[in-house]
């Protein structure tokens, strides 16, 4: 990774894959899509972390103010379950929430799954960096992924991050004209 390469935060929410009991899929499914949706040179900087939200907002934090990640991808804990507080973590560090990013997702997800209305998935703003819920499965990420990331590199724009160009081959980011 060079000085030009963009920081981009891919943190996977799992008590399990934390501890080393299962096996990461989501962050490698984040990377995955990533590879195939951009063509900017950039480089993931993980955290894989437990279900808790003082963790989950200590590393949005340190991967926003500290690693100056433009956009933070996260995975997993953002269902119904007690220790789903993902979105809660993700509100908790954002000056402004974007929640057409989660009515998005969860309208694609729809279309596969029904049991997607129990999904939270939520967006925000953190001074300079985008902070995106993904669900955690790497299917469902890719289809979410799919949908949002038209309009993720017009967001960064706006919130004066790095220009983000995506691979029109997989995915035509949407600006305004002249932007």
């Amino acid at each position: 990774m060079n000085s030009t390469s963009i920081p981009i935060g891919v943190v996977t929410v799992s008590d399990r894959a934390s501890r080393g009991l299962y096996e990461d899929k989501g962050g490698p499914g984040i990377v995955a899509a990533l590879t195939d949706l951009l063509a900017s040179p950039w480089h993931a900087v993980p955290r894989v972390i437990p279900d808790e939200q003082a963790v989950i907002e200590a590393a949005l934090i340190e991967l926003a103010d500290q690693e100056h990640c433009p956009l933070i991808l996260t995975t997993g804990g953002t269902g119904p379950a007690i220790r789903d507080v993902t979105p809660e973590a993700t509100e908790a560090v954002c000056q402004k929430m974007m929640p057409g990013f989660g009515e998005l997702m969860r309208q694609v997800s729809l279309k596969v799954v029904p049991t997607a209305i129990l999904s939270r998935q939520t967006a925000g703003i953190r001074g300079r960096s985008l902070i995106v819920n993904l669900p955690g499965k790497p299917s469902s990420i890719r289809e979410c992924l799919d949908a949002v990331m038209p309009a993720i590199p017009y967001c960064i724009d706006l919130i004066e991050g790095p220009r983000l160009e995506t691979n029109p081959a997989h995915c035509v980011a949407f600006r305004p004209k002249g932007a």
